[in-house]
């Protein structure tokens, strides 16, 4: 049986987590169900799954909480709860699938507790890739990826040797705005950018996918997660979204994970490997699947990518200001104070503004997050 501790457990990852262990009673156990301000589905979700603890980061939320329920689950509230939330003893894995630059803190947490990780949330690697992976091979732990691309990565490469890489070819369903050109989407509306043709997911990863960001936070996740340089990572439009990734060879074959655009398969296969267990997941029709199609991405348009890029290859803590400031604009656009593009001359302007720290320890990265959002608030003002 094993233990298993959801951090953001009311989200679209952690509500799907929920769902394979549903299917797997008797395998799994959770001991730790953690959450923003949901306390409503949260309670829920206690009350099915019996865990030893459950924390809310939002106190309000917490205090909600705790005036309904009464039964044997700890209840604690508040942010440090929540980071340490990630070291519950019992637990043997955490699934760490809240939202960004806010995962880094728990999973360190995690890390040091010896947990072995499910990783949902990229940005955790794309700020402090170099200093995470150290820290989980120094403990002697496991980084298992959640992402679908990468998920697919780790299966391709198994019982092959990682020098054996020529290149990791991550696929991109295009978004929503696939063939259009910069000045097709001037005024581009919320509703347009959260219509992702193949994925369901939060808003702000939706966001990420219209504007390629999340492509370039996957190809810096990439670089650490499997040792390779930014020239061995290429990009590819796949918008049918069914093969999830390939790994090209030095001998020139190439190995690709195909599967129905569902986030609970490679969910599953993280809490369950090395093994493969049964599953009741939509399967793939090959009679009735007609055309896998395969593009350029246009990084003129969907500068995101590029900024990425760039960020990656600057290294140090400019992946951490390139994040912080995307952060910063995708909430905006969120809120209506920006319009779609001004997320990239945001991005932009606060990567242009910061001299890159080239080693950064991991307290320099939190004050560059600082600045980096606080720069990029400015900018909406402007």
């Amino acid at each position: 049986m094993k233990n298993i501790a959801v951090l953001g457990a009311t989200g679209s990852i952690g509500t799907q987590t929920l769902e394979v262990v549903r299917g797997h009673k008797d395998m799994f156990h959770i001991s730790v169900l953690a959450a923003n301000a949901s306390d409503e589905l949260l309670e829920k979700q206690i009350r099915e799954f019996s865990p030893e603890l459950a924390v809310l980061s939002d106190e309000a939320a917490y205090k909600r909480l705790k005036a309904r329920y009464s039964g044997p689950t700890k209840l604690m509230g508040g942010r440090q709860a929540f980071v340490d939330a990630a070291a519950f003893p019992e637990a043997d894995t955490v699934v760490t699938s809240m939202m960004g630059f806010a995962g880094l803190e728990p999973t360190m947490k995690a890390l040091d507790a010896r947990k072995d990780i499910a990783l949902a949330n990229k940005e955790t690697l794309v700020v402090a890739g170099e200093i995470v992976m150290r820290r989980a091979a120094e403990q002697g732990v496991s980084i298992l990826p959640v992402d679908s691309e990468h998920c697919a990565f780790f299966q391709c490469l198994q019982g092959e040797k990682r020098e054996t890489i020529e290149k990791l070819l991550l696929t991109c369903s295009g978004g929503p705005f696939r063939g259009r050109k910069r000045e097709e989407l001037i005024g581009a509306t919320k509703a347009q950018v959260l219509a992702h043709p193949t994925w369901n997911m939060g808003q702000k990863i939706t966001v990420d996918s219209a504007s390629l960001v999340n492509k370039g936070l996957e190809v810096i996740e990439a670089k650490w997660l499997y040792g390779v340089d930014y020239d061995q990572i290429q990009v590819v439009v796949h918008p049918q979204s069914i093969i999830h990734s390939m790994v090209q060879f030095c001998d020139g074959s190439v190995i690709a994970q195909l599967g129905c655009p569902d986030m609970k398969l490679p969910i599953q296969y993280a809490l369950t490997y090395p093994t493969r267990q049964p599953s009741n997941f939509e399967r793939l029709d090959f009679w009735k699947l007609k055309d896998l199609t395969f593009e350029e991405p246009d990084t003129e348009t969907f500068k995101g990518l590029r900024f990425a890029y760039e960020a990656g290859r600057m290294g140090g803590s400019m992946p951490c200001v390139f994040n912080a400031a995307n952060e910063v604009a995708a909430g905006a656009f969120l809120k209506g104070e920006i319009h779609f593009l001004d997320i990239y001359d945001i991005i932009e302007q606060t990567m242009l503004k910061r001299e890159c720290v080239i080693e950064p320890t991991l307290e320099e990265l939190f004050e560059e997050d600082a600045w980096a959002r606080t720069y990029a608030a400015s900018l909406l003002k402007k």
